[in-house]
């Protein structure tokens, strides 16, 4: 995993009211990873072109598109509540090449017949954007996990890319659904092949002052 950056905080929040936590993402499962981990956060999905983005490896191409999500998001908001803006952006890396969301169908089954029997790394880009108090303060990661996929036959990978599943994701893989079974090994978070890593997203949180047990729903107004 990458290193915390941004400015750190060594004080807790202890208002009574938690900050608002907005995540700036559209895909689903980020957002039931939280809710499942008793958060609740709002959505607000940015207008970031990611294909206008470059970096010199992966990593910093999800550090760069997070951040940019992030920004994005927080600069629309208005008002002067305190509010904690997350936003993510995974890619898999497999040789070195960067794997998003494939473009249609025949790009899902050519990245499955690269992928089968090989090990990938799942790079997620976390960015939070906190302003408590009045005080803005930012605070970055990147989360690496290792997976290990299946050598799957010709008429799996037919199968599965015709269910729609890998059209809708970062490297045409979940291990949340129906491609659960196609991935042999994970080395790091799983929560991070999903899309978002919990146990930095909680470093995260903490570096700004916000207890992650202060966000959970039974201790809200939400």
């Amino acid at each position: 995993m990458g290193s915390l950056g941004g400015s750190q905080v060594t004080t807790a929040k202890t208002q009574d009211q938690p900050p608002r936590l907005i995540l700036a993402s559209a895909s689903p499962a980020r957002r039931q990873t939280l809710l499942d981990a008793g958060l609740w956060p709002e959505i607000r999905v940015s207008d970031v072109d990611e294909e206008a983005f470059t970096a010199a490896d992966v990593i910093d191409l999800v550090a760069s598109l997070a951040q940019a999500k992030a920004e994005a998001v927080f600069a629309s908001l208005t008002g002067a509540d305190d509010v904690l803006v997350v936003a993510c952006d995974s890619l898999l890396e497999l040789d070195g090449e960067p794997l998003g969301k494939p473009a249609d169908a025949a790009q899902a089954v050519q990245r499955w017949q690269q992928m089968r029997g090989h090990t990938g790394h799942l790079h997620t880009g976390h960015q939070v954007i906190a302003r408590l108090g009045g005080m803005v303060q930012t605070s970055s990661a990147v989360a690496t996990t290792e997976v290990v996929f299946a050598n799957l036959e010709d008429a799996e990978i037919d199968a599965y890319v015709a269910t729609g599943e890998p059209l809708q994701v970062a490297g045409a893989f979940t291990i949340d659904g129906l491609g659960g079974a196609y991935v042999t090994t994970v080395c790091g978070d799983p929560h991070n092949v999903v899309g978002i890593s919990l146990p930095l997203l909680r470093r995260l949180f903490t570096s700004v002052g916000v207890p992650w047990h202060s966000l959970w729903r039974g201790q809200t107004n939400h």
